[in-house]
């Protein structure tokens, strides 16, 4: 018997969002999956949230909050609206101690940033502060970070990036309070500049809110020497949410 058969003999697989018998590892059982709100068609070119009633052949989409802010990166996409079975997922990841959800996740955010992953691109996560890192003992973004790069073929670099400073949490704060808490808080690990100057640097983090955190990562990459910056998250927060 192979290895993997007597395993699922043993540990049957579980969907990820409620825990019935499905028939691989990482998957969500069909009534979760129509339950689940993944960002298909039109999309936002720079947040990645999705545009209902939009087509993605009407040339470059940009949504009504990301015309009011200026992103520092190229484009972004992302995977899920954080809402219902979305937002379920990012917290078992992120508090459930459930690397498994990241596992999946590498394939689902494969083909979302299918676009903007090519040959020169370095995958990037957005990093914790390592007094935060030692509390939750992994960082989420690097779990997902190196899922896509498993899922891509891509190259990535758990560590190109520092949180410099420890800021305090984002909930509770509004857009401009968002912003000023990150503001110089992510610089590129010296030690790792020359994966950064000249490459294509997809960032990765769990969830996008106001962009905050994406675009502090994204103005150390390119003070760096960065080609150009792209941004993919495992969920959107709209704006609606």
């Amino acid at each position: 018997m192979r290895m993997q058969t007597l395993l699922h003999a043993v540990f049957p697989p579980e969907c990820l969002c409620c825990g019935a018998r499905v028939e691989t590892d990482f998957a969500i059982c069909g009534a979760c999956w129509g339950e689940t709100p993944f960002i298909l068609g039109a999309a936002c070119d720079l947040c990645g949230v999705g545009l209902p009633g939009q087509s993605a052949g009407d040339g470059p989409l940009i949504c009504e909050e990301c015309h009011g802010i200026a992103r520092p990166w190229t484009k972004g996409r992302a995977v899920l609206h954080y809402a219902g079975n979305g937002r379920r997922l990012v917290l078992g990841l992120k508090y459930g101690d459930r690397a498994e959800i990241a596992r999946a996740a590498g394939p689902w955010m494969a083909r979302a940033g299918a676009e903007i992953l090519t040959g020169n691109s370095l995958i990037v996560p957005v990093p914790l502060h390592w007094r935060r890192l030692a509390e939750r003992r992994f960082n989420q973004a690097a779990l997902l970070a190196r899922a896509l790069a498993v899922a891509s073929g891509r190259d990535w670099s758990p560590d190109a990036l520092i949180r410099a400073r420890n800021t305090k949490t984002q909930e509770g704060r509004d857009r401009e309070a968002r912003f000023r808490n990150l503001d110089s808080a992510i610089r590129v690990n010296s030690r790792r500049a020359g994966q950064i100057t000249g490459r294509t640097i997809v960032l990765v983090d769990d969830v996008m809110t106001s962009g905050a955190t994406f675009s502090s990562a994204a103005q150390a990459c390119h003070a760096a020497g960065a080609q150009q910056v792209f941004v993919i998250a495992l969920a959107r927060v709209a704006r609606d949410t």
